[in-house]
């Protein structure tokens, strides 16, 4: 008796995940929607971005860090999976710039300047666009980065924030507008449930601010 009892209480609490999950997915669909009508209407590389970055909460995507081998140029793990640096590698790519292209030929020529992390020795175009470090140095050389502060004016729509999760774990997402139009700006992201439109700016310690625009002055 006491070991269905205690299947039905699993049971029950896997529904109660199920449930909550299809809430909160239908809940940052919304966000995004009410965000999406907060753009700005022009043709800007970063209205587009802003554009490819909400569409990314429309797609259902596991959290998944694992390494996998890619194809060279235009690579990308399984669809529905990924992890935070996929979400903006797929966004560029909506609008033609392939991120993993561009940070391996950078690393083949300035490989030094790069952090070391993960003890290799040579580039590896499977995972080095993968990796937020490395993001960030290549959008500090490309002269994309921008003054970190804790005023909300100062990040537009199309921007990326980089920032530190849990102490340690380097974490990326794409700036977004208020679903309101007021107060913080909110960001799209994947920290563990997918690509999310979420109120989380300020929430954890900024890192780098960029406005990577390479089809624009």
């Amino acid at each position: 008796m006491k070991r269905h009892s205690r299947c039905l209480q699993l049971s029950v609490l896997a529904c109660l995940n199920l449930i909550a999950a299809s809430c909160h997915a239908q809940d940052t669909t919304k966000a995004a929607e009410a965000a999406r009508k907060q753009v700005p209407k022009d043709e800007s590389f970063a209205t587009k971005l802003t554009h490819a970055a909400l569409d990314r909460t429309q797609q259902r995507v596991r959290y998944d860090p694992a390494y996998v081998s890619l194809s060279y140029p235009g690579g990308d793990v399984p669809s529905d999976t990924g992890v935070c640096t996929d979400e903006v590698i797929r966004s560029y790519r909506a609008l033609g710039i392939d991120l993993q292209k561009l940070v391996h030929e950078d690393m083949k020529r300035a490989f030094s300047v790069y952090p070391k992390n993960w003890g290799l020795s040579s580039t590896d175009k499977n995972i080095d666009h993968r990796r937020v470090p490395n993001l960030q140095t290549f959008f500090k050389r490309r002269r994309a980065s921008l003054p970190v502060t804790q005023i909300a004016a100062d990040y537009k729509p199309g921007d990326l924030i980089t920032c530190t999760v849990a102490g340690k774990l380097p974490h990326i997402a794409l700036v977004v507008p208020s679903p309101t139009g007021t107060g913080n700006p909110w960001i799209v992201h994947n920290i563990g449930q997918g690509p999310q439109c979420e109120d989380r700016l300020f929430e954890f310690p900024l890192t780098g601010h960029y406005r990577f625009h390479p089809r624009e002055p």
